[in-house]
């Protein structure tokens, strides 16, 4: 391994300062270097990290039977093949916000199933800001090189809004605290450019007239954002008549700016958390602290003076945010400062993020 080349795995003697390896195998494409870690094992990944990328590859430390190995993967930046599962679950999700929709335009797919086509500007508006979102973050891994999955999105069969959102999977070292954070930030930028688009078109569009049944009996909680686009449009969000409901395309803007808010909570691989890593460092374990206590107050706040409405909401992305902090978040391989630029973008980011919250997002009256 003593001739490398841009594509082949650097030699032994390259990591001798941090990992002094004793033995290299190669198994199921991944090249595995057996040995000890010469300095602090948690900074290994973070000193040879750029080496490795330099040749090609990411690399990960990990035991087994109580050895130390670093196993290097060589990474690629395209999509190899059809990716079928991507493909399958945005289908499904297609379908769970179809479904979705119908009840919010009063329709009935078990008397016309055929009805449930009709539904395709709710579930449009909902999967498009999605889909923006993420590939706001798909585009700027490429442009970083972090090799990263297309979307995956998740449908939530039965419910009404039809999905549990989308996700992309980086696969690789991030490389910088720059690109931690463009990446990070494009993805709600993305999502929030689309919210406008769409809650100013919906509100534009006429009122839904739906008698009885759930979708009577939901009241939306709409953020400063989506009322703030209302008003300045100068359409109503609220009706007289308590059978009359804004256009499900708004409800397609409320969906996405209820799902940015959630993706800006700086916990674990949340966007919230990549933005705020790239800006605090690793002070962003105090962050990530204090964030399962708000959410927790948030709650007792609403049962104590709000009849508990949306007080399990927000006790369970308490709990959420609890399981995620201890995942960690994600770790640039070099600790280079934000300028000030991209510190304004930032603190913009979370302040918009902000604009989307509202206590209590959504009741079920019985």
């Amino acid at each position: 391994m003593s001739q490398e080349s841009a594509q082949s795995p650097p030699g032994p003697e390259r990591l001798a300062d941090v990992f002094s390896v004793r033995d290299i195998d190669l198994a199921e494409g991944d090249i595995r270097y057996y040995g000890d870690p010469v300095t602090d094992a948690a900074q290994v990944v973070r000193q040879v990290g750029p080496t490795f990328r330099q040749h090609g590859y990411r690399v990960r430390l990990q035991s087994e039977a109580g050895e130390h190995v670093l196993v290097a993967t060589e990474r690629s930046l395209g999509v190899d093949g059809v990716p079928w599962l991507n493909v399958v679950l945005s289908a499904a999700t297609l379908l769970s916000t179809l479904y979705a929709g119908t009840r919010w335009y009063g329709l009935s797919v078990v008397t016309e199933p055929a009805a449930i086509l009709r539904a395709w500007p709710f579930a449009a508006a909902v999967m498009g800001i999605l889909a923006v979102h993420e590939f706001g973050h798909y585009a700027l891994s490429r442009y970083h090189e972090v090799q990263a999955s297309l979307p995956y999105f998740i449908p939530l069969p039965f419910n009404v809004i039809g999905t549990l959102g989308a996700v992309i999977r980086m696969q690789d070292n991030i490389p910088d605290r720059r690109a931690l954070f463009d990446i990070g930030v494009a993805g709600p930028l993305a999502g929030l450019v689309a919210t406008v688009a769409v809650t100013a078109v919906g509100v534009t569009l006429d009122p839904i007239y739906v008698a009885g049944g759930l979708i009577a009996r939901i009241e939306l909680g709409y953020p400063p954002l989506i009322q703030g686009i209302a008003a300045l449009l100068g359409e109503p969000l609220t009706y007289e008549d308590p059978n009359l409901l804004p256009n499900p395309v708004v409800i397609g803007g409320w969906v996405g700016a209820f799902v940015t808010f959630l993706n800006l909570i700086p916990v674990g691989q949340l966007d919230g958390a990549h933005i705020s890593r790239s800006l605090v460092g690793e002070r962003m374990d105090a962050v990530q602290l204090v964030v399962p206590l708000l959410l927790f107050g948030l709650a007792g706040y609403l049962v104590a003076f709000e009849g508990g409405r949306a007080a399990p909401l927000w006790g369970f992305w308490g709990i959420i945010a609890l399981v995620f902090s201890r995942a960690g978040t994600a770790t640039p391989l070099v600790e280079t400062p934000l300028g000030p630029g991209r510190r304004a973008l930032g603190v913009l980011t979370l302040a918009l993020g902000a604009l989307c919250f509202v206590p209590v997002p959504i009741t079920i009256s019985v």
